[in-house]
């Protein structure tokens, strides 16, 4: 055990849970309107309580369990069986190594709120992501960073998929999972309101961005060299991302707003994530002012063209993000053109598959959206009993 690397990553765990608690949750809190505030809260905070107890039972084991045929880890590691404070995942205790990637399941799934927000039913909610956080998340886990068939020697050769801290592994999955959510689910009855809280949602974002250093610097599992220049280019794609969408919107609408800033802080930490542990700052620079461009063409498209109501534009700041920034590894030559968009389509494809299927299987469960009344009044008061400001607002 490394103690240097074990401080650092027991700091950068903390920092991945704040970017779902309280950051994502304030981010997309402060993007509805007030009358759903609550919900949101809740269906962030019940995400993160579940997939932790789910990844401890389930998920740590499918994802990197011992198991050799490349596709899941096995049960032997179910409810932790056999990690001790003595077992060691490289320089790290295992049992630490368990926290910081389940900080990672959980932020995954909560990512998914945005495209269903204010017509949603909680029990599906609950159920959804439960099932989608073991059935597709965990296992593409084991197929990127578990030693499964698309790391290094799997079916690409020697030299597997990049994927850093997550564009493939966290960005595509969410991203095509909230789109297929989106579609069916249909649009809100009145999605013209704007945010209720736009300083909420800078502040939700600047969690983000502190914590996202977490997020991709703690992937280097070590309190190293490498572990600085993946925060330093993940701080650089975000101001990036940010200034350009800022830019953008002037150019095309004649103001800037804060919300978009913001989003584009967001774009351009999702399109480093891939590459953080790969690429200069020179080449984060690239990354973050091409993302805060493309990832807004992406929520005009979505949202205008294609009519397509995911709410809080997960697909096309996340997705294509992350997407797009997995691409860039094989641009700047840190990785094989075969493996980045070869483990792209494979687990895009999985993932589209196994979240129609769960859709189905859930909506048989428990419905799917509230009805007409509960949508109208707001699901704070209604589903939860609850609301945080007036009603009318």
């Amino acid at each position: 055990m490394n103690g240097a690397d074990t401080a650092w990553i027991i700091v950068a765990t903390a920092l991945v849970l704040f970017m779902t608690l309280p950051g994502l949750a304030l981010f997309y809190g402060g993007l509805v309107r007030s009358r759903n505030v609550l919900s949101v809260f809740m269906h962030c905070y019940a995400i993160a309580c579940l997939m932790s107890l789910l990844w401890f039972g389930f998920g740590y084991s499918i994802a990197f369990g011992s198991g050799t045929s490349g596709y899941w880890g096995g049960a032997d590691k179910l409810f932790l069986n056999g990690v001790t404070v003595d077992s060691l995942t490289g320089t790290l205790p295992e049992v630490l190594f368990f926290a910081f990637q389940m900080t990672f399941a959980i932020i995954t799934p909560a990512l998914i709120v945005g495209a269903y927000v204010e017509r949603i039913g909680f029990g599906f909610v609950l159920l959804f992501s439960s099932l989608w956080m073991l059935l597709c998340y965990a296992p593409v886990v084991h197929w990127v960073w578990g030693g499964g068939f698309l790391a290094d020697g799997g079916i690409f050769g020697d030299t597997g998929v990049r994927d850093f801290a997550g564009g493939i592994v966290v960005h595509e999955t969410a991203g095509l999972a909230a789109l297929i959510l989106a579609i069916f689910l249909g649009a809100r009855r009145d999605a013209s309101k704007p945010p209720h809280n736009p300083g909420m949602v800078m502040i939700g974002a600047a969690m983000l961005w502190v914590g996202w250093f977490g997020f991709n610097g703690g992937s280097q599992l070590a309190a190293d060299g490498g572990a600085a220049m993946a925060i330093t280019v993940t701080h650089i794609s975000a101001a990036a991302g940010s200034l350009t969408w800022a830019l953008w919107e002037r150019i095309k609408f004649g103001k800037a707003s804060l919300v978009g800033l913001v989003t584009g802080t967001i774009a351009g930490l999702a399109s480093i994530t891939p590459a953080s542990g790969f690429v200069t700052p020179l080449e984060a620079l690239a990354i973050g002012s091409i993302a805060g461009i493309l990832c807004q063409e992406a929520v005009t498209l979505i949202r205008n063209k294609v009519k397509i109501d995911d709410t809080l534009d997960v697909f096309a700041v996340h997705g294509v993000g992350g997407i797009f920034g997995t691409i860039m590894i094989a641009v700047f030559g840190a990785g094989t053109w075969a493996a980045q968009l070869g483990s792209l389509a494979i687990v895009g494809i999985y993932t589209t598959v196994v979240t129609v299927a769960l859709i189905y299987i859930c909506k048989a469960i428990t419905p799917m959206r509230v009805d007409h009344e509960t949508e109208v009044n707001g699901l704070d008061l209604a589903v939860h009993g609850e609301r945080a400001y007036d009603i009318t607002s």
